[in-house]
């Protein structure tokens, strides 16, 4: 349900003539607002407006000159006014809103010069209402959108703030201000709903008016560094990276620049240090930032920024591959997280099919996210899976798969003109952001079928079918060609679990019986 905003958003220009009365003033600014002179409300908003117009006498301050910083001393004044100071306690809320409104009006008529820097603003309002609309939101959080795009519209200005200058750190401000903005409230000031969804929402109004090109685009890269911005862009153009590869590249790039400074003045003991600093905070990923960091001083090598020694300065991290067994799960415990998945919701519909995927062809979670409808060969029961190489290739469908993504795609998949094959279960519809998403989908299934003792995590699937496989008698290239490795040594690995091979040919130990 939509409600209507305080005012139209629209900034008339600057008018020539002089403001007319005060009285004048008043009654023109009732009657925009619809309200009736003898009405309740219209006192209220008639004694605020009365006190403002007062204030503003004693002080000299002419109506063209108001702007925030005037209403915020209008607020915080010690009222010595005659006739008024018996109201000052109430301003701090709904009177202090009130007068806000009013100053809204006096911008919207032209009596108070505003450049918002962008035309055409209350159509766009109107289209960005409409596009919350295809969304097929709910109604809370539609009109959740609507509002907080209203407000931060009022916010930017009442802090004379220019579209073209958006950026986070703005956004961040609008967020966390203390609101007395001129919209529509309850008791005439914001309810504490929480800079997070300030925040989201506001971001959101925002990437709309960038996809129409009605404020410029930010680049995803800062330009107070480049030559992480050329790197970037070299991976992108050149390697093939992903999105999400380069989100990951910047990340750890960007935490490590403070402790380095200008590549032209990096040696080999800063860069030592800034390592084992990062690596202590991240264990788990050492082996990947030695790849990052790499990557890029051969990079700035090339360009001529940094020292060709220097490549041989960040200290290598052992990986001891084969040192641990693959985790995995016995076909028993599979069959029952299966039948753990119920059918009776559309998300669930979903979660079954995205788990017999899991199960059956040992899909990557990256594989599922990225699925798309015409990836489905229904005619010849083929599915068609890029992967990490982003090659495509060929599995067949299993019928019980195959029968479960029918049933998603009959029954549960939202109608709309996504391409992706699975998207989430509430609007907006939209594919899983990350592969999170599809572990937290096992999680659930595991939860809700009582099922522990199992590993977090939908990657234990791939495993355990690659266990089966070769305890069931299949060879590891067989085994490699269905979890579409490239090379035979990521096959290796599984070696170590089929028992009945490793019992044939184990030596005894000297003095004890064969095994």
């Amino acid at each position: 349900m939509r409600t209507r905003s305080s005012l139209p958003f629209r900034a008339a220009p600057l008018r020539v003539e002089d403001p007319p009365s005060h009285g004048t003033l008043l009654t023109t600014f009732l009657s925009f607002l619809s309200l009736d002179e003898k009405s309740g409300c219209a006192v209220l908003f008639g004694a605020a407006v009365r006190h403002f117009l007062h204030w503003l006498d004693l002080h000299g301050i002419a109506i063209r000159t108001i702007d925030d910083q005037a209403v915020r001393r209008f607020e915080k004044h010690r009222c010595r006014c005659h006739r008024y100071s018996a109201q000052q306690a109430h301003y701090k809320a709904d009177q202090a809103a009130r007068v806000r409104r009013f100053v809204r009006f006096l911008e919207d008529q032209g009596y108070v010069e505003v450049d918002d820097g962008i035309d055409d603003l209350p159509r766009h309002l109107a289209d960005y209402s409409d596009a919350i609309d295809r969304l097929q939101l709910a109604d809370g959080p539609a009109q959740a959108y609507r509002s907080e795009a209203e407000h931060f519209v009022a916010w930017l200005r009442m802090a004379r703030r220019q579209w073209i200058e958006i950026d986070d750190t703005i956004i961040d401000q609008y967020a966390a201000h203390d609101c007395r903005c001129p919209v529509w409230r309850k008791r005439g000031k914001l309810v504490a709903t929480g800079t997070k969804r300030r925040r989201r929402c506001a971001r959101h109004f925002v990437e709309f008016l960038r996809g129409r090109g009605v404020i410029p685009s930010v680049e995803p890269v800062a330009n107070d560094d480049p030559h992480m911005s050329a790197y970037l862009a070299w991976l992108k153009r050149h390697r093939g990276a992903t999105d999400e590869t380069i989100r990951r590249y910047r990340t750890d790039i960007r935490r490590l620049m403070p402790m380095l400074g200008e590549p032209s003045q990096w040696d080999a003991t800063a860069l030592r240090s800034a390592f084992q600093r990062r690596s202590k905070e991240t264990p788990g990923s050492a082996s990947l930032l030695v790849t990052i960091m790499r990557s890029y001083i051969r990079f700035l090598v090339v360009q001529g920024k940094c020292r060709p020694a220097l490549l041989y300065a960040v200290p290598s991290v052992q990986r001891y591959r084969l040192s641990t067994l693959p985790r995995h799960v016995d076909p028993d415990t599979i069959e029952r997280i299966i039948a753990a998945c119920p059918t009776g919701r559309p998300v669930e519909v979903r979660d079954k099919a995205i788990i017999l995927l899991l199960a059956r062809l040992g899909l990557r979670a990256a594989d599922i996210q990225d699925m798309r409808l015409n990836d489905i060969d229904w005619r010849s029961g083929h599915l068609t899976v890029k992967g990490k190489t982003r090659r495509p290739d060929r599995l067949p469908l299993p019928q019980d798969v195959g029968d479960a993504i029918l049933a998603y795609l009959a029954a549960a998949r939202p109608k709309t003109a996504e391409e992706h094959l699975f998207l989430r279960a509430q609007a907006p519809f939209r594919p899983f952001r990350s592969s999170a998403e599809i572990a937290g989908i096992v999680a659930r299934t595991c939860d809700r079928g009582g099922i522990e003792g199992v590993p977090t995590g939908s990657h234990i699937f791939r495993h355990s079918l690659a266990t089966n496989l070769l305890r069931a008698g299949a060879g590891l290239e067989s085994v490699g060609t269905i979890l579409r490795h490239s090379s035979p040594e990521t096959t290796a690995i599984y070696a170590k679990v089929d028992l009945p091979m490793l019992m044939k040919i184990a030596q005894p130990w000297p003095g004890e019986p064969s095994c």
